[in-house]
């Protein structure tokens, strides 16, 4: 039957056809058939509180904010290894400056977030994240590790300047803050008065800030201050105080800085540490 078939002239009518429908079908591509990496609703950093970002530095080269554009000032700074490209790489006596933007300026709420990796502080406070008042003695926001700190104990200090006053809220006893990259994420939220604070996208303690309440009203807003305090740059940055000898310089490195004018959900958080963790 078989040979009959063949006879028949079928099995050239079979080869052609089968030539056809090999040409006619794509090749299996697995990775076209990937859905996108998503994580609590986002699949990109960029998503994350779209509308709300008004400063980001990667520091991936130079010291400019994608947001505004502008270029920051680096006094002796330079670029290495980062969680993410590459990173500021601060030293003794060394910062970056950096004009804000309107939107970080006239922030009501906030959130700063930032990978760091730098030794804990042994000759006086790490300064990392400062938005100076140019006539008050703390900056507008001002973010630093406190001496004394220790991988077992680290301390946490963030100040936030409102009707005159500076206002602390103050975190202690925090562990593996050092010597490793690690995320720290504040934020201040006007509606309830409070600032929180989130290490590796986990909240490590949440409270009021001093008498802040209500929304943020900043005064006298100078230069962005990357790595040391707003007085010890030279000059300093406000009228009143000079350099002092119990603050220093972070000699370590600061990557992906990124700040809002909200307070993000803890869910976004963690979204955007994982996205970036993954080059996204």
């Amino acid at each position: 039957m078989k040979n009959s078939f063949i006879k028949k002239g079928w099995l050239p009518v079979i080869m052609i056809c089968s030539i056809v429908f090999t040409s006619c079908y794509k090749k299996f591509d697995p990775n076209s058939y990937n859905p996108p990496f998503t994580i609590n609703g986002y699949t990109s950093s960029d998503e994350i509180g779209a509308g709300h970002l008004v400063g980001y530095w990667s520091f991936d080269g130079n010291n400019t904010d994608a947001v505004s554009g502008t270029t920051g000032t680096s006094v002796g700074t330079s670029f290495a290894g980062g969680f993410k490209g590459q990173a500021y790489k601060g030293a003794l006596n060394s910062y970056v400056l950096s004009a804000p933007s309107t939107g970080i300026a006239s922030m009501q709420s906030f959130t700063v977030s930032e990978w760091v990796n730098t030794p804990a502080p042994s000759t006086g406070i790490l300064d990392f994240f400062t938005l100076s008042n140019t006539t008050h003695f703390w900056g507008n926001i001002e973010m630093f590790f406190e001496n004394g700190s220790t991988n077992a104990s680290g301390k946490l200090r963030v100040h936030i300047f409102q009707g005159g006053n500076d206002n602390t809220y103050a975190l202690d006893g925090i562990p593996n803050l050092f010597d490793r990259w690690i995320n720290i994420t504040v934020t201040y939220d006007a509606t309830t008065s409070t600032c929180t604070v989130y290490v590796n996208g986990t909240k490590a303690g949440s409270g009021p800030a001093g008498g802040v309440t209500g929304p943020l009203s900043f005064g006298d807003v100078g230069n962005i201050v990357f790595g040391t305090t707003q007085f010890n740059t030279a000059p300093s940055q406000t009228s009143a105080t000079t350099a002092q000898s119990w603050a220093s310089w972070m000699t370590g490195q600061l990557d992906e800085v990124r700040v809002y004018n909200t307070a993000l959900e803890q869910s976004a958080i963690q979204a955007l540490l994982i996205l970036q963790g993954k080059g996204k």
